[in-house]
């Protein structure tokens, strides 16, 4: 039963965040979305593009790989950081802090389970899905900040 739970986490529950921060976004009034959107599509390109960029420098074999088991869920013996899942939900969890700190906590909650569901199944090394968290928290940070100046300049403001 257990197993079950954590395989069900590992390869399904990624998709809740998801839907989650898209009833968040269309609760929103209709001026707003243009701006959450392009912020949205922004910051998780630039996490897509650290995630890959990542994976080329540097190299994990995957833990059914290294410690010769079968993992509980299917998965290609390719390399494991970052995590995919990891990088994905983690990704929507940062974009949902940024715009409700109580609806991030609470994709953060689902990220944590899709991570150690991850871990758990034999298919992540704990390094993989943490990586994927720090570069996804770097990522959007850095896009929420390139967003804020870049508002500064165009409608004035302190610098």
């Amino acid at each position: 039963m257990e197993d079950a739970f954590f395989i069900f986490c590992a390869q399904h529950l990624f998709v809740l965040p998801i839907v989650i921060l898209g009833i968040y976004f269309f609760m929103q009034p209709r001026e707003d979305w243009k701006r959450m959107a392009v912020f949205a599509v922004s910051a998780a390109l630039l996490v897509y593009l650290i995630g890959v960029v990542g994976g080329l420098l540097y190299y994990d074999p995957r833990p059914f790989v290294v410690g010769h088991f079968t993992p509980l869920v299917p998965h290609a013996s390719d390399n494991g950081f970052p995590s995919d899942h990891a990088l994905l939900v983690s990704a929507v969890a940062m974009i949902g802090t940024m715009w409700n700190r109580r609806l991030g906590f609470w994709l953060w909650v689902l990220a944590a389970f899709v991570a150690i569901a991850r871990v758990y199944v034999g298919v992540h090394h704990t390094m993989d899905v943490a990586g994927s968290f720090v570069i996804s928290v770097v990522a959007v940070s850095l896009m929420a900040i390139f967003v804020q100046r870049r508002s500064r300049k165009r409608y004035g403001g302190p610098e």
